[in-house]
């Protein structure tokens, strides 16, 4: 027996935090794979606590997004574990970035290859876009998803400071290991431009004050990237035109593995709880 597919009715408030809520929750699934395969034992302990903090603001989110469907569409309320467990894949409006493997050019579903230089570049730009997307929240007009942004932006500060200090080390360290920080950064790169396109939901969002647009927060994101890069001696790659679409719902390969993984229990055991 499989517990089946929630069904949720789409609206411009509730999109818009299902993207902050989704983010957290498939970033914080990604950095858990390293629990137990971190390069040194400090930086294991520090990646899990990342992890939990991202579950932290993925659960405020969403449990906030569960309340507010069933305010706006008069449909039910949902919690958090159905929200995270329960949609299909489509249903998820994370970044395509976030979703991807430690790997550059990694397979679907391949989880042995890890590349440290991977994480550390998505976590920085992660963290980056994070700091900054709740520092803009903290003055929403919901006074609720304020307060979850008031706390969120403590522990998104520390990330960005962690993955900066990673980036400089590694980026100024031996010549291997700014090559592959290099090459993680090539590879990543393309993905950056969805973080900052807007759409309807973020007109809306800018209009009614309910929080930042996406395009909002492109300045003073690339503003610290590029202080970074430049520490750690990196070059910055160039954008094409090629662009990502899971912010709409439309994800990589590799979500549909993150997520067989992450839902499995819940799916098999409808229900449980610990």
């Amino acid at each position: 027996m499989t517990t089946p597919s929630i069904t949720l009715t789409a609206t411009p408030e509730l999109q818009y935090l299902l993207r902050l809520g989704d983010l957290c929750l498939i970033h914080a699934q990604r950095l858990g794979e390293w629990c137990g395969h971190a390069p040194i034992l400090e930086e294991d302990i520090a990646l899990t606590n990342m992890a939990l903090d991202l579950i932290g603001q993925a659960r405020a989110v969403l449990t906030h997004a569960g309340q507010r469907h069933a305010a706006l569409a008069g449909g039910p309320a949902f919690d958090e574990d159905q929200l995270a467990f329960l949609r299909e894949e489509r249903d998820y409006l994370n970044p395509t970035l976030v979703e991807l493997p430690h790997a550059v050019n990694a397979s679907p579903g391949q989880r042995g290859e890890r590349d440290f230089a991977v994480t550390v570049v998505r976590n920085l730009v992660v963290a980056t876009w994070l700091r900054h997307a709740w520092q803009g929240l903290t003055q929403a007009t919901d006074p609720e998803l304020a307060a979850i942004a008031a706390k969120a932006l403590k522990e998104a500060r520390y990330h960005q400071q962690h993955a900066a200090d990673w980036c400089v080390r590694l980026g100024d360290g031996t010549p291997e290991s700014q090559r592959r920080l290099q090459r993680a950064l090539d590879a990543l790169w393309r993905y950056l431009p969805e973080l900052f396109e807007d759409d309807a939901v973020d007109d809306w969002a800018a209009e009614a004050g309910y929080g930042p647009a996406a395009s909002q927060l492109k300045v003073a994101c690339e503003a610290d990237l590029a202080a970074v890069l430049a520490r750690a001696g990196l070059q910055t790659p160039g954008f094409g035109t090629w662009r990502s679409t899971g912010r709409r719902g439309m994800h990589s390969e590799h979500l549909g593995y993150v997520l067989a993984e992450m839902q499995s229990l819940q799916r098999a055991y409808p229900g449980g709880v610990w």
